[in-house]
């Protein structure tokens, strides 16, 4: 975090603007907003309030009072997958999007304002992974972390690693710091010397039916229960709980087919 403009939070505390490059926010678009909301707000104990009008129906889903994440309605003839969507932060959104495009990627919304909260681009990389990009004004983005229902952590699937965090470099200043290995094919970006997001290069396991996509990863207090809980909601699990390095993770889907990851951290 930067010492720039800040906003206040439910007890008075300051929260800074997110440096830029970093992920700031997590957005998902559905058709049932109010089963969706129904379904995150069981499983990670989000309520809920509207806004900004500038969006169309939109909520942003708060978690003891600090924002973390957005839901919106698509209309009713858009047919796109439904996906979780990262933004990443940036002090001007017009120079990223021309940035975008010069590299190869592709702007398909905005920029844009959304009333006094920011200014937003969607976009995606040359390999097709949509992402967003976000300039702060009122709404700085998640104020909260390192806790149950939180957004934790961004991972890029793509078809292989090396061009594609070319892109993501240039485009946000990234560092690369590659994992030297011959069989896993996967590269951190850093911001400052902090690692932000990851890029995994999985070649052709990608899902046909997915492509390239960003994978956002949830805390959760256990994962085991989560998994379970997202089961009795309606939804599905994609890949069963696991133990790796960085805590205990699974892949599950919404009910609207959102894919997303939990994870239970190293404590």
């Amino acid at each position: 975090m930067t010492e720039a403009r800040g906003s206040t939070g439910p007890n008075g505390e300051t929260h800074a603007r997110h440096v830029p490059g970093t992920p700031c926010w997590v957005s998902l678009m559905v058709h049932g907003m109010a089963a969706t909301q129904e379904f995150y707000g069981a499983l990670f104990g989000w309520e809920f309030q509207p806004g900004p009008q500038q969006l169309g129906p939109y909520v942003r889903a708060l978690l003891d009072g600090h924002e973390v994440a957005g839901i919106g309605q698509l209309p009713p003839d858009r047919h796109l997958p439904i996906a979780w969507t990262p933004y990443l932060a940036s002090d001007d959104v017009d120079l990223t999007a021309e940035t975008v495009r010069l590299c190869g990627g592709t702007v398909g919304v905005g920029p844009l304002d959304a009333g006094d909260a920011g200014r937003l681009v969607i976009a995606s990389d040359p390999a097709g992974a949509v992402f967003g990009v976000w300039q702060a004004a009122a709404h700085l983005g998640t104020s909260i972390a390192g806790v149950p229902g939180t957004p934790t952590w961004h991972e890029l699937l793509t078809f292989e690693s090396a061009s594609v965090a070319k892109f993501y470099e240039t485009v946000f200043g990234y560092e690369e710091e590659p994992v030297v290995s011959a069989d896993f094919d996967y590269v951190t970006l850093h911001i400052a010397d902090r690692p932000v997001a990851g890029i995994h290069g999985v070649g052709s396991t990608l899902p046909r039916d997915r492509g390239p996509h960003w994978m956002t990863y949830f805390e959760a207090a256990d994962t085991d229960d989560a998994v379970a809980l997202v089961l009795d909601l309606g939804g599905h699990v994609l890949m069963s709980p696991r133990d790796s390095a960085h805590g205990r993770v699974a892949t599950v889907a919404d009910p609207e087919g959102a894919w997303f990851s939990l994870i239970q951290g190293v404590r």
